[in-house]
């Protein structure tokens, strides 16, 4: 399971090239071979694009601190640091000024004042929010779904959090900024230390607006002289929803994966063999909403109330989103 500190990118994923290392290097800075991230900062194009979105960001960001140093980082950009789940690639950077008195953007920086103070903290030499400023800013700004990974990863000692629920509500409490009230009481109501994958998270969500029943976190079974803790238990047809985060398979090592797999399908005939039927999909899935319904359907399960197609929408790509 990943947890917060294995998802923090605390060092940048590819090489930083300065203008002067290139001259030093001997190094041709071209359009084709390099993107430039900042003035002065380019990284190797090819390396650069075979990123996913969020470790692109990441890239991005760290350019942002060889290039502003003591610059403190907010929101999305703290997360990087942090570790708390991103979803794509975030548009902007994101720093916050106590001194200023206005927000501003400045290209792909928004400089956020704010009469509310954050605690600051150094996390490998880079100034960002605290984690619990990050958490309760992220929760009232991002999409509701993704808010509601942030604040699982904070609460859930699986994900390696150690933040309360209840200190999150204070900490928005303390305010005077109101905006995102309302969505951080819809996420504080719904978030459960018990998830242990953004995954999850996500697909609670989707769950829910789709018009299903509410299910039961990690229910544990005996059967056969084994322990199985399954993501999901509908109660109604006892059906197991399982949403995949391909970091249990172990990829990177190629037998642990082939173990695992081998292991994961034992695991599921057994539970199919004591009257369970079994749903399973990916964050992927989850996003894309039918994928994951039609799981749920084959395994039995039908909507117990209306979709809530307002909060679905809210699942495509937004204005926090950089544009491919």
């Amino acid at each position: 399971m990943l947890l917060l500190t294995d998802r923090a990118v605390r060092e940048c994923p590819l090489p930083l090239i300065t203008r002067d290392e290139a001259r030093m290097l001997g190094t041709t800075l071209g359009r084709t071979t390099h993107v430039r991230l900042r003035r002065g900062i380019h990284v190797r194009r090819a390396e650069y694009l075979d990123l996913k979105p969020w470790e692109q960001y990441a890239v991005r960001v760290h350019a942002f601190i060889r290039k502003h140093p003591d610059a403190v980082l907010c929101l999305e950009s703290a997360a990087v640091l942090h570790g708390l789940p991103l979803f794509r690639h975030p548009r902007d950077i994101h720093v916050f000024d106590p001194d200023a008195r206005t927000s501003q953007r400045f290209g792909d920086v928004c400089v956020h004042a704010s009469a509310d103070p954050r605690d600051v903290v150094r996390i490998a030499g880079a100034a960002v929010t605290s984690l619990l400023d990050t958490v309760a800013d992220l929760a009232r700004v991002t999409a509701p779904a993704r808010a509601l990974a942030v604040v699982d990863s904070a609460i859930s000692p699986a994900q390696g959090g150690d933040l309360l629920i209840d200190a999150i509500r204070e900490r928005v409490g303390e305010q005077q900024n109101g905006r995102g009230r309302a969505q951080l009481r819809w996420v504080c109501d719904r978030a459960d230390g018990r998830s242990e994958s953004p995954a999850e998270s996500v697909s609670r969500a989707v769950i829910e607006w789709c018009g299903y029943e509410e299910p039961q976190l990690q229910h544990e079974f005996r059967y056969e002289g084994s322990l199985d803790r399954v993501d999901f238990l509908f109660p109604t047809r006892r059906t197991i929803g399982e949403a995949d985060g391909w970091g249990k398979y172990r990829l990177d090592d190629p037998e642990a994966a082939a173990q695992n797999l081998r292991d994961e399908k034992r695991r599921e005939d057994r539970l199919r063999r004591h009257g369970h039927p079994f749903a399973r999909w990916d964050l992927t899935a989850a996003w894309r909403v039918t994928p994951l319904t039609d799981a749920l359907r084959a395994a039995g399960l039908t909507p117990k109330h209306p979709t809530q197609s307002a909060m679905l929408a809210t699942l495509a790509r937004g204005n926090r989103d950089r544009r491919s």
